[in-house]
């Protein structure tokens, strides 16, 4: 993609914001009137009936601000739209009429394939990811696929309470498209950076108190976007994908050490429960604020500096490895930690029920 002054970036992302925060608005318009409410429950964070679905305006904001430099400058990357679009859909088909959990793993698998069609119109558009690690297109393939679809499924399983994913999709998106213009990849910062103005128009109607909620349509398009945005990082060597996984790090551990948890107390894992520490931590007596400001503390006073330094050192890939390795054991703790002092102040024993 050719060079981009800086003028026309902001304007690209304050008409991104302005965007998306209208067609937010008419979203909640569209739910009211078809009745596409999130009614309280045992299983639900929130306790009055609120819209859902407010995603698509993220949704087809980036689509708008991303798809049409794409078709001016990568007409081949528009693949990449279309992969957004389809995991989008079915997130929004979910939201309406549920589909069965199976169904939306195989349309998740399907927006991979999607994502390598450009490397059949120009080998040099494969992931740098592949180029860098030297993987064949199989590997490359089964190691991407596993990263985009668990990125989708851990943001949607991490959406539910006031103003969480949105904050996350924001600091996750703002931060690659920095580190992506730093190391020269113009046309991947410019798209993330409008996916992360598209997240921040949606905000003011999330947080701090939703009018709307983001639904499967939102959620599992930022999954896809943020991962993405991981992947273009991480190929530019050891210490770049080193830091992409602590960028994601607060997610990543909650969803993982949540998943891991179930799995190993015999329970089903793949259901709907409300186990996640954000959840416990709700249930605790925290408001919905304060559980995203303890997230957002440990991006802002742990993730930044460790990935700034990252970025600035250049380390070695033992010291890459070893420094992610000791962030994601040190969010482990943390979230042992937290989910004991949790079950205790909520006055449940360690073997609780969903």
């Amino acid at each position: 993609m050719a060079s981009i002054s800086p003028s026309v970036a902001i304007a690209l992302m304050v008409a991104a914001a302005l965007l998306s925060a209208t067609l937010t608005w008419l979203s909640i318009r569209y739910a009211m009137r078809v009745r596409l409410i999130d009614e309280p429950g045992r299983r639900r964070s929130h306790s009055v009936p609120t819209p859902r679905g407010g995603g698509i305006a993220i949704v087809a904001t980036i689509a708008l601000c991303v798809g049409v430099p794409l078709a001016l400058w990568s007409p081949p990357q528009l693949f990449v739209i279309a992969a957004l679009l389809l995991v989008a859909a079915v997130g929004w088909i979910d939201d309406h009429r549920p589909l069965s959990a199976r169904l939306r793993l195989l349309v998740h698998w399907a927006s991979v394939l999607l994502l390598f069609v450009p490397v059949l119109f120009d080998p040099a558009l494969s992931p740098g990811t592949i180029r860098g690690m030297g993987w064949g297109y199989g590997g490359a393939f089964l190691v991407i696929g596993l990263v985009v679809v668990w990125s989708i499924n851990l943001h949607n399983f991490m959406d539910g309470i006031d103003g969480l994913l949105a904050m996350q999709a924001l600091f996750c998106l703002g931060v690659f498209a920095v580190l992506l213009a730093q190391a020269g990849d113009v046309g991947p910062a410019l798209a993330v950076g409008a996916a992360a103005a598209a997240v921040l128009g949606f905000l003011p109607f999330n947080f701090p108190r939703a009018r709307i909620f983001m639904g499967d349509v939102g959620s599992g398009a930022l999954g896809l976007a943020i991962g993405l945005a991981a992947i273009a990082f991480a190929g530019h060597g050891w210490a770049a994908a080193a830091g992409a996984a602590v960028v994601v790090s607060a997610f990543v551990t909650d969803a993982t050490c949540t998943l891991l948890s179930r799995m190993l107390r015999g329970r089903r894992w793949y259901s709907a429960h409300r186990e996640h520490l954000y959840q416990w931590l709700v249930r605790s007596g925290f408001s919905h604020a304060q559980v995203v400001a303890l997230y957002m503390t440990w991006n802002l006073l742990l993730v930044l500096p460790v990935v700034y330094w990252m970025n600035r050192s250049s380390p070695s890939p033992a010291v890459c490895v070893g420094i992610a390795t000791a962030v994601y054991a040190s969010a482990a703790a943390v979230w042992w930690r937290g989910k004991r002092w949790c079950l205790a102040a909520a006055g449940v024993r360690g073997d609780h029920a969903a």
